[in-house]
């Protein structure tokens, strides 16, 4: 989060390089840290020199037996002479670690020793090795907590980039999967992946991607949420312009289509762009089953949106403009529900609406088995006693009962609460101009929708622009077998290729 900040005595300044004697290098390290209780220099000598060397690390981010093993020990017995100008022979001969690479710049090897890293320093040299010695403890695989599944792999990302890399590469087994970091945060630096297949993906996506994280400017990437928000297309937007998810299936299944991933070490949630409004109503279990039931399923989604949209809006509309239309029996049974409710129905209709808003955010907000009980016993007294009070009608309760279940059909989590949003803006406009606020509001909202872009990709296809090929997988399922890999609006690279293919046959 970017925020004005006094000057500190101990930042770090970008592009100082490292002196080459150990002592002034190991008090430089002391100075900036201010001598923390888990700063750990050992100071040591070549076995069977005078060569004086020392390792560096902090003693909550390694793994120890790794440091005192494949480090301490080979470096301390080690007999064979070294010539202390070449300390390419050091990690060549003597140091048991795969990963290690150079450093020269200050700033460098002070965020690989936060990191989790080991630092060597060798006196007279002013060269540090970086060796991998991160051991810090992980939560290990389990099911996704946010995102409920029937069929399908139980295994969700972790905090830890580098394991949530070795599950997307356990899906794609395909050399051409690309894994490309930028480390991003003023303050505290933070890794950011972005993965893609090469080949497959649309470079003018990938580009664009990589030039908004290069230019993210805040002092502490927290969670992926900050990274969404600062590379989104539109910020004003109810609407999410990337997915976020736990699911490494899911993931995978974008890269495959052409889309790129964006993985944030310290958070189990990954991002997939671009993406367009009918991806926020499917799920990867629509293609676990067969294509019938995937179908019907989808479709219930998009019902299911249409009644927690538009419902508490319609009930306002036909009860203060357009009686009429309602039927007869179905009127007069309202009129007797509603005697004695002091409240016109937009009032009736924003009392419920906004206590089923606070319900559902007190029962995510509780501990599981806490929060479904406060949802259902709290919704059940809290309906029954505004009825039993002459605050709203039954009808009303059942209206707003039907909504809530509703806005639970959606799998997109940051859609859904677009949704919640949107319904305030429908019943508003229905306690206005009645069904015609209805229908002028649907049109502002298509407008909008048309208008939005995820990374240059129409929020609104394959509707508009009508991809038909796109078609069998938006509002339906098509059999498996006529799935593409690739939807259509993704392969731009393609389409390119063969129009300079054309003219140089014109030529």
């Amino acid at each position: 989060m970017k925020t004005k900040k006094p000057e500190q005595q101990n930042q770090i300044k970008t592009g100082i390089e490292l002196g080459t004697e150990l002592k002034e290098n190991l008090n430089n390290i002391k100075t900036l840290l201010d001598k923390p209780n888990d700063l750990v220099i050992r100071e040591t000598s070549l076995g069977g020199t005078d060569y004086k060397c020392a390792i560096v690390y902090l003693s909550g981010l390694v793994d120890q037996n790794l440091v005192n093993n494949n480090i301490l020990k080979v470096i301390q017995s080690n007999k064979s002479e070294i010539d202390s100008s070449r300390i390419d022979e050091v990690f060549q001969e003597i140091i048991a670690i795969t990963d290690i690479k150079k450093g020269n710049k200050f700033d460098e090897v002070i965020y690989s020793l936060l990191s989790g890293s080991t630092l060597f320093y060798l006196d007279g040299m002013d060269t540090v090795l970086i060796l991998a010695t991160s051991g810090r403890e992980e939560r290990s695989i389990e099911e996704p907590q946010s995102e409920a599944l029937i069929r399908g792999p139980r295994e969700g990302f972790v905090e830890s980039v580098q394991t949530n890399i070795a599950l997307i590469r356990q899906d794609i087994k395909n050399p051409n999967l690309r894994f490309k970091s930028h480390d991003v945060g003023k303050i505290s630096k933070r890794t950011i992946v972005v993965s893609y297949i090469d080949g497959i993906v649309n470079p003018i996506i990938l580009q664009e991607v990589n030039r908004r994280l290069k230019s993210i400017d805040l002092d502490v990437v927290s969670e992926s949420g900050f990274v969404e928000q600062w590379i989104e297309d539109s910020f004003l937007s109810p609407f999410p312009q990337m997915i976020n998810t736990e699911r490494p299936d899911r993931v995978s299944s974008a890269l495959l289509q052409g889309k790129v991933g964006i993985l944030v070490d310290g958070t189990p949630f990954a991002l997939i762009a671009p993406i367009t409004y009918s991806e926020t109503l499917k799920s990867l279990e629509d293609y676990y089953e067969r294509w019938i039931v995937g179908t019907l399923i989808r479709l219930l989604r998009y019902v299911g949106t249409f009644i927690a949209l538009f419902l508490p809006a319609i009930y306002i509309a036909l009860v203060s403009y357009h009686q009429g239309l309602i039927p007869t029996q179905l009127a007069f049974s309202i009129a007797t529900t509603r005697e004695g409710v002091p409240f016109p129905s937009f009032v009736e209709a924003m009392l419920m609406i906004i206590t089923m808003e606070i319900l559902q955010e007190a029962g995510a907000r509780l501990p599981k088995n806490l929060g479904q009980t406060i949802g259902i016993v709290g919704g059940l007294v809290i309906g029954e006693s505004a009825v039993s009070a002459n605050i709203v009608s039954p009808i009303m309760v059942i209206v707003v009962a039907l909504t809530a279940i509703s806005s639970f059909t959606n799998p997109s989590y940051s859609a859904g609460i677009g949704f919640r949003m949107l319904r305030f803006f429908f019943m508003i406009a229905a306690a206005i101009f009645g069904l015609y606020g209805i229908i002028l509001a649907y049109i502002m909202l298509n407008i909008h929708i048309v208008n939005l872009k995820s990374f240059g990709i129409p929020y609104s296809t394959p509707f508009a622009p009508a991809l038909l090929k796109d078609w069998k997988d938006s509002a339906i399922r098509a059999p498996i077998t006529m799935l593409e890999k690739q939807p259509t609006y993704m392969k731009i690279e393609d389409k390119k290729k063969k129009s300079t293919g054309e003219e140089k046959k014109q030529t």
